[in-house]
This record gives structure tokens, C-alpha cells and sequence, in this order.
């Protein structure tokens, strides 16, 4: 006769199997995806086509440069990114990138950076020697262009 203890409430039963799988916290953390996040919060970021006018290492930090863009507003936007090891400063100028507009502003080793560029990699910080490119639009768009 088949076992009729119910399972834990932090198991999920495969129905195909009937296996029960063990889904707690320890399970999510293995997983190499950050948690789900509501629809309302992704929307709240500004994502933007920025261009590259200026690139710089920065004075205090081995891994970062310091870029000044145009971002359509106007007026030079500052960020400040840990590509180094990856872009020269020559490299970046006159490049099309994309940026979150709205995150709050904060130093970076003395440097203020305000915004933060996009870019892909083919592992996590740390795990081993990896690539890392910066994303950008496949046409050209103007500076202040939305991204979604």
C-alpha cells in the first residue's frame, strides 16, 4: 500500500514520477538566477542609449573607468564601471551604450557615479577569467533613446 503521509509544505511533487523534490531556500540558492521580481518593479528602471564622450581610468580603483556621457539630457552624465580589465578608455569613446538612468547616485572611490552601464558576461564575478561586453543598440539611436 502506497505511503499516505502528506508531503512537507516546502516539497513539490513531480507528476510524472510522484517524486517529491525538495524546494527550499538551500535549493533556490543553488540556482545561478537571482530570484523572480513583479513586473512593477522591473518597469520602475529607465533603461537608455547613452554615448560615450569621455573615458578615463579612475584615480583610486584598479578595475574601474570613469565615463562622462550624453545621455539627451543636456547635460554630461558621470558613471563609473569595472570594465577595465576588459575596454581601454579609446576604446569606449564615441560608443552607444545602454544605461539604467534612475539609480541613485553614489561614490565610487571619491568618484561620483551616476547611473550604471549594461553589459553581459560569460560567468559571475570571480568564478574564473571571463568576457564581458557592453551592450548596445544594433542601429544607431540618439542619446536619451528608451530602451525596453
Amino acid at each position: 500500500m502506497p505511503d499516505a503521509t502528506p508531503a512537507p509544505p516546502d516539497a513539490t511533487t513531480d507528476a510524472t514520477t510522484n517524486a517529491t523534490t525538495d524546494a527550499t531556500p538551500d535549493a533556490a540558492a543553488e540556482s545561478p538566477f537571482k530570484p523572480e521580481i513583479a513586473f512593477e518593479d522591473f518597469a520602475r528602471v529607465d533603461l537608455r542609449v547613452a554615448r560615450v564622450l569621455g573615458a578615463k581610468d579612475h584615480p583610486k580603483a584598479d578595475k574601474l573607468l570613469v565615463l562622462t556621457l550624453d545621455d539627451g539630457s543636456g547635460t554630461p552624465r558621470q558613471i563609473c564601471a569595472g570594465i577595465k580589465g576588459h575596454y581601454t578608455p579609446e576604446q569606449l569613446v564615441g560608443k552607444s551604450i545602454v544605461v539604467v538612468a534612475n539609480l541613485a547616485p553614489r561614490q565610487l572611490r571619491g568618484e561620483e557615479s551616476r547611473g550604471m552601464l549594461l553589459a553581459g558576461s560569460d560567468a559571475a564575478k570571480g568564478d574564473r577569467e571571463r568576457t564581458v561586453v557592453l551592450l548596445s543598440p544594433l542601429s544607431d539611436l540618439p542619446p536619451g533613446s528608451i530602451v525596453t
